[in-house]
């Protein structure tokens, strides 16, 4: 029973990075001509990845403590990113 629960809970989060309809961040990653453009969930990334949580979190505007929704990671190719991100 718990190996199912995982193995569909593993799906459930590959069809959220398909997800073109339920997505809260955009990343652009890597440099012109080369940029692909991620779309992924806030939540799922802070929790996982220390880095992308100070990354997001310090896109806060102080004003009203909205998070922007868009990142840019000029410095990673989108292949490497693709397998770090799934």
């Amino acid at each position: 029973m718990p190996t199912r629960f995982f193995s569909r809970l593993s799906q459930n989060y590959i069809e959220l990075l398909n997800d073109v309809e339920y997505y809260d961040v955009t990343i652009d990653v890597g440099e012109d001509p080369n940029v692909k453009i991620f779309r992924a969930h806030m939540n799922i990334l802070c929790y996982h990845s220390p880095y992308l949580r100070r990354v997001l979190t310090s896109n806060k505007n102080r004003n009203n403590n909205i998070i922007l929704s868009h990142v840019k990671l000029p410095n990673i190719s989108p292949e490497v990113f693709q397998i770090i991100l799934r």
